[in-house]
């Protein structure tokens, strides 16, 4: 057995001697439903920001982030603003949930749905987009975990079988011990996860020759070659590098498939649309689990603020960019190298649609020096996929057991039961996403990248219950189902069902399938709302919402802040991720005017990012301090009816 071998193997068992552990000592505590479920409702302010950190985050961020920064370029590490939009979501929409969930005794979003709405469609609804993200999108994150070892052994060891063997850790830690293992287990997941993507960003920068060897060998890059999406032909705003440039506002396109966008896909519409689709993971069913969890707002505002916005952030806009502009010069890029371009040649070249290998080529490379960090950084890489993978397969067990089993099959199960149909439920999630990952990747594919964009179609129905009474059942049903079908009508799956008859392909004009989804979906909303308006239900429903502004609402003093918040919002959005954008092409520089053009000795369309950057984590501390979105409730809140029970 080689050197390599032997250190992976060892650094694998000793996480999963840490998980074990832990699955083992929270079975032990778990008592009750809650305790299983949802940690007693005691998840610790820091556990809960560290780990809903990792849930959010890590799986995707660590392996794909730094492959589609290689890739594209520039006009995707705007894309890195997702370190910003994810927890703005979670900022608008945890706390309320949270005071519902301790008021009234929810566990998951369907029971919180079907109570305020009076209804369960839209329970079954919830369920169903917590299916696919607990199957389809699990089944990717485990799926990249096997090919991450397969890739690091030399293929010694096939995906498949590397695949089952490290999740069966995740299966067996996840059902013995329920939210409170996977909470813990996941602080440990963030830490590796962060770790691991700032040892692998200083090595790529170092490899290169440190900062200012990179800025200039990107300077010559910008000069001398147009990369793999050509130059922006004027759409940007000049003629520039797509590398090196967000290729303008938008573009009439008809879809990726049909028609290539010019200069490259993201456009400053498609980076915003890309946004707002990303709202969809803290709006998620599984991710309301995690908020009704936490002991206590605090957390949401230290996980959006510091955790998410801030560290994440800085991985993203730094360590991952280090990583994936580092190889063009390190030998990656084959038309580089064969200009004379690249630097060094330390990496082997990647075709297209291998920029995922990236990540698993920098461990190989630092592994010929360091045979011993070859195993760490590889946990550091499963422990990241883990992390976020089994959060959102214990969930949807959970979700299954409550939304269903207990609500249709078998209404008074005592705690036993539920804890034992709730490892059941996890158990065949599981099964079904490792299932689909070992014989259909296609469907898995196509399946998972729709569980995002469908929980973003959630918003106007958690925005109804959490801050708006004037949405009434029908509106969020009919609008729901309206967003949900154009979602699939506008991203791959569409094509597939119609045999390609569609006159679009994905994403048409650049316009991410969720954001079209939700332009139908507010639509409906809003017609509907209009036309139902006087409904018997909006007295039941005016009482959840007199709780919530007895509970939640702004201090007197401090509401004059609110048009301060607007304000920043529309603005940051504008210039971070919406059309203003386009402006940090060449605030700073001609893209391709050469280094001693570039005002801050790096692309100016990357200062322009990270100076948005630090504003977009003055933004998020702003509504999560200042305008109390994500701080406790000065008073106490009193369980009512048989909330106590959990």
């Amino acid at each position: 057995m080689s050197d390599r071998a032997v250190w992976l193997l060892i650094f694998v068992m000793l996480y999963w001697a840490y998980c074990l552990f832990w699955g083992v000592r929270a079975m032990r505590r778990a008592h009750t439903a809650s305790d299983y479920f949802l940690a007693g409702r005691n998840l610790s302010p820091w556990v809960f920001a560290l780990a809903a950190t990792a849930v959010s985050f890590a799986g995707w961020t660590f392996i794909g982030h730094p492959g589609l920064v290689f890739r594209d370029g520039f006009q995707f590490v705007n894309a890195s603003f997702y370190a910003v939009a994810v927890p703005l979501g979670g900022v608008v929409l945890l706390k309320r949930q949270w005071m519902l969930g301790n008021r009234f005794g929810y566990m998951t979003a369907g029971e919180m749905l079907a109570d305020y709405f009076g209804g369960n469609v839209l329970r079954f609804v919830s369920v169903g987009i917590a299916l696919l993200f607990g199957v389809p999108f699990v089944a990717i994150l485990f799926g990249a975990s096997g090919f991450l070892i397969s890739e690091l052994t030399d293929h010694a060891v096939s995906r498949n079988v590397a695949m089952w063997v490290l999740s069966a850790a995740v299966l067996l830690y996840a059902v013995t011990g329920g939210m409170q293992a996977v909470a813990k287990i996941a602080v440990v997941q963030c830490v590796l996860f962060a770790l691991g993507a700032v040892v692998l960003g200083l090595y790529a920068l170092t490899a290169v020759g440190g900062f200012d060897a990179l800025n200039t060998g990107l300077a010559s890059i910008a000069q001398n070659s147009a990369g793999l999406w050509g130059t922006t032909n004027g759409s940007g705003g000049g003629n520039y590098p797509g590398y090196f440039a967000i290729p303008g506002v938008i573009q009439w396109t008809a879809g990726l498939g049909v028609e290539a966008p010019s200069g490259g896909p993201w456009t400053a519409i498609m980076c915003l649309t890309f946004m707002l689709s990303l709202l969809g993971i803290q709006a998620s069913p599984s991710f309301s689990v995690w908020g009704f969890s936490s002991r206590s707002p605090r957390g949401f505002a230290i996980h959006a603020v510091w955790c998410a916005a801030f560290c994440v952030g800085i991985i993203m806009f730094v360590f991952a960019t280090f990583q994936g502009l580092g190889a063009h010069l390190l030998g990656a890029n084959a038309e580089l190298n064969e200009a004379g371009l690249a630097t060094a040649q330390l990496l082997p070249v990647l075709g297209e649609n291998q920029q995922n290998e990236l990540v698993a080529q920098y461990i190989h490379l630092i592994g010929d020096g360091f045979p011993w960090l070859i195993g760490a950084l590889a946990v550091c890489a499963i422990a990241a996929l883990q992390a976020t993978g089994g959060a959102f397969m214990s969930t949807t067990g959970s979700i299954l057991t409550r939304d269903i089993y207990t609500r249709y099959l078998q209404h008074d199960a005592d705690h036993v039961r539920q804890k034992l149909v709730g490892r059941l439920c996890t158990a065949l999630v599981f099964l079904a996403a490792m299932l689909l990952a070992t014989y259909s990747m296609e469907a898995t594919v196509l399946l998972g990248s729709l569980a995002i964009a469908f929980g973003f179609q959630l918003w106007p129905t958690l925005l109804a219950v959490t801050w708006f009474p004037w949405i009434t059942r029908p509106a969020a049903i009919l609008g729901l189902f309206a967003g949900l079908v154009v979602v699939v009508m506008t991203d791959a799956l569409g094509q597939k069902l119609t045999g390609g008859a569609l006159p679009w392909g994905r994403w048409p004009w650049t316009i991410h399938s969720a954001a079209w989804g939700m332009f139908f979906n507010v639509v409906v909303v809003l017609i509907v709302s209009a036309a139902t308006r006087t409904d018997a239900d909006r007295a039941r429903r005016n009482a959840y919402h007199a709780f919530l502004n007895e509970y939640g609402t702004m201090t007197f003093r401090r509401r004059w802040l609110k048009p301060v918040a607007w304000i920043m919002v529309m603005v940051w959005t504008f210039f971070a991720i919406g059309p203003g954008a386009v402006i940090g092409n060449i605030l700073f520089g001609e893209p391709n005017g050469g280094y001693e053009a570039w005002y801050f000795g790096m692309p100016p369309i990357w200062a322009w990012q990270i100076i948005w950057w630090t504003l977009g984590v003055g933004m998020i501390w702003y509504l999560a301090y200042k305008m109390e979105l994500s701080t406790a409730p000065e008073k106490e809140i009193e369980r009512l009816g048989n909330a106590a029970r959990y």
